[in-house]
């Protein structure tokens, strides 16, 4: 089995921020899926909770620490978003590591 990183990284975004939060996010996305260790990306809006929303994103990355210096830490096109992140959220953001198990394909 592939040995790809696949994470979650939970926001909770406070109401009067959603739509800034939402266009910096894309602007983020569009940017990092040119990136040459970049697989893919899905952007959610929790159903119960329309401020918060989960990213899920799977990476060519060795591990979670090379994906945060590599790509986190390392790109200019998220210095800005990372500055303005403290300001649109009600609490730090989450990364959850996922543990691969088995991968089922059409």
């Amino acid at each position: 089995m592939n040995r790809d990183i696949s994470f979650y990284v939970n926001f909770h975004i406070k109401e009067e921020h959603i739509d800034t939060w939402r266009d910096a996010t894309i602007f983020v996305l569009e940017n990092m899926k040119v990136e040459k260790t970049f697989i893919c990306a899905y952007l959610h809006r929790d159903a119960n909770d329309p401020a918060h929303f989960t990213l899920y994103e799977k990476w060519n990355e060795s591990s979670m620490e090379s994906f945060m210096k590599n790509q986190l830490k390392g790109k200019a096109y998220r210095k800005e978003y990372e500055k303005q992140l403290p300001q649109w959220s009600k609490c730090p953001r989450t990364f959850s590591n996922l543990e691969p198990l088995h991968e089922w394909h059409k």
